[in-house]
């Protein structure tokens, strides 16, 4: 005999459905993972039947999770086990934390730090001297707050196998100095391609596993529950293998788009696309025939086209304000031929340009799908980070359908000094344009790009709602004029960052049929001031039914009225 199925009410005093247009509800009733009814009290009620269980939340707010339209999973759960640098203002502060690690885990093989930040280094290069005076005896992996550079010591250096006569990759390079000798600091695609595998190389399966559930978990503290990977690669993929393997679910539905390495050489790069193409057909295959609750699904692909403005290596149309510029990583007709391909196999393109000049070239390869592959309703190809653009490529972005994910976090007006002065004209004033965005009416989904910012939800919504600072609260905000209105902030949170996966149905959305995932906030961000996001509890979050965190909410499950 099987199981009755138990439908539960939540009633609410303020309830946002993930579209910033829509009216505010008041209940939200779930059966079987799944929301059932979405409206006012009596609505609900009438859909739910005398049977349902009535869970009154009282006075807080309600809206669908959140959706972390771009991060990388198991570097997020492995940085929170890091050195943490983020708020380091001078290479001694580095030094110090460094020396403190060392001193306390004197067993340890290697120390491996994140996020620390240019403006530490007061425009002088990382170098592996500096960080020799402070850990001299065991490699030392630091990766930048941006995840684009490494900054490593000599015994790193040595381990790693970096020698002076190493070449630098396509895309990448080793700093040297003037006699030749590797300094210590990898960018772009040399710390991607040596100081990344070196690490992974060093993690265990049983570490990896860890650093998948400390992700997971840390994304739903913060009321996330849905996310895209930004970088998936195989051992990436061998941990979500095995976390399906031995829980038979994720803890929530996940989205992957594979990262793709320039090669120069066409045959391995198309390669690369056929691989990920069977990939994803492995995990349709596996999931066939199953509900799309606690699965992986692999979107896209994922091309680098350049690297970031705080080491001058995003490709800009004019020069840095020190002279130099940056071309892109991946050579025009390479990356073309790429995307191309992928298109051809279904693949959606997440394309990471974050200088004016790379996100013209994204634009080329969107127009080259269009003209080689014919057009498509569901391309939906989307264009990651957008820092600094031409008002023409936003309103082309508009006419192909491009989305624009971005990521408040990244201009939170504390870490932008570096930023700013490495631009040093006009563009340093114009900078993440949101609102120009929206007003050409680009799809816009907000994320985090979590390990290389904070990851709390809130405050990624604090930021975009007041273009102002979460780590130094007394800064001035950062060109004010682009701020989201809070529905709208929360749109691009919610359903936008479901519509840029080809997942609104399914998630992102407080609607009938979708997966009943939502999270209960004690700060409303419609009515409150911005500042109350600061300090904001996630009080609940609920994954396709399940109560999976839960903080003071002391309410208790009402009998059925039996009506």
């Amino acid at each position: 005999m099987s199981s009755a199925v138990t439908t539960t009410i939540y009633r609410a005093d303020t309830v946002f459905t993930g579209r910033a247009g829509n009216p505010l509800a008041e209940a939200v009733a779930v059966r079987d993972g799944r929301v059932l009814a979405v409206g006012s009290a009596d609505e609900v009620a009438a859909a739910a039947g005398a049977e349902a269980s009535i869970v009154d939340l009282g006075n807080v707010f309600v809206a669908p999770g959140f959706v972390e339209s771009h991060t990388h999973m198991l570097m997020l759960g492995q940085a929170v086990e890091k050195v943490q640098l983020r708020d380091c203002e001078s290479v001694a502060e580095i030094q110090s934390r460094l020396r403190a690690a060392r001193d306390a885990n004197p067993e340890a093989r290697q120390i491996l730090g994140i996020s620390w930040r240019f403006e530490a280094l007061a425009g002088a290069d990382p170098t592996a001297a500096m960080l020799d005076e402070a850990v001299v005896d065991v490699p030392v992996v630091l990766d930048a707050n941006d995840l684009h550079s490494a900054w490593v010591n000599s015994a790193a250096l040595d381990a790693i196998g970096i020698t002076d006569e190493t070449p630098d990759p396509i895309g990448g390079e080793i700093r040297r100095d003037a006699q030749g000798k590797a300094t210590g600091f990898l960018l772009e695609t040399a710390a991607m391609q040596h100081a990344w595998p070196y690490i992974e190389e060093s993690a265990t399966e049983a570490d990896r596993d860890r650093y998948l559930q400390n992700a997971f978990r840390a994304y739903i503290e913060t009321g996330v529950t849905t996310a895209t990977e930004m970088a998936l690669n195989e051992a990436d993929l061998a941990a979500f293998e095995r976390m399906l393997d031995r829980d038979g679910r994720l803890p929530f539905a996940m989205t992957a788009h594979v990262i793709l390495q320039p090669s120069g050489a066409p045959g391995t790069d198309r390669a690369q696309v056929e691989r990920a193409a069977e990939w994803r057909d492995r995990l349709a295959a596996r999931c066939e025939g199953q509900d799309s609750a606690g699965t992986l699904r692999i979107a896209g692909v994922k091309f680098i086209l350049d690297g970031v403005i705080d080491a001058c290596t995003a490709a800009m149309r004019a020069p840095y304000a020190n002279g130099s510029n940056a071309e892109p990583i991946w050579p025009r007709e390479d990356a073309i031929a790429a995307a191309v391909a992928a298109d051809s196999l279904g693949l959606q393109l997440a394309i990471h340009a974050i200088g004016d000049a790379a996100s013209e070239l994204a634009l080329e390869l969107v127009e080259a799908c269009e003209r080689e592959n014919g057009p498509r309703a569901d391309r939906r190809p989307r264009i990651e980070h957008l820092e600094s653009v031409t008002s023409e490529t936003i309103h082309n972005m508009a006419r192909l359908g491009i989305t624009a994910s971005m990521q408040p976090v990244h201009c939170d007006p504390a870490i932008m000094d570096n930023w700013l002065a490495m631009l040093g004209d006009e563009r340093a004033e114009r900078g993440f344009p949101w609102h120009e965005f929206r007003n050409a009416g680009v799809h816009m989904a907000l994320g985090t790009d979590a390990p290389t910012a904070p990851h709390e939800a809130p405050h990624n919504l604090f930021i975009a709602m007041t273009a102002r600072s979460v780590l130094e609260r007394d800064r001035r905000a950062y060109a004010p004029e682009r701020v989201f209105t809070p529905a709208d902030a929360l749109e691009a949170m919610t359903y936008g960052g479901a519509w840029a996966t080809r997942a609104e149905e399914e998630v992102g959305a407080l609607v009938p049929g979708a997966l009943a995932n939502f999270v209960v906030l004690d700060a409303n961000p419609l009515a409150d001031a911005p500042e109350a996001l600061l300090d904001t509890k996630v009080r609940l979050t609920v994954v396709e039914g399940r109560c999976v965190t839960r903080r003071g909410m002391g309410f208790r499950l009402s009998a059925p009225t039996g009506r």
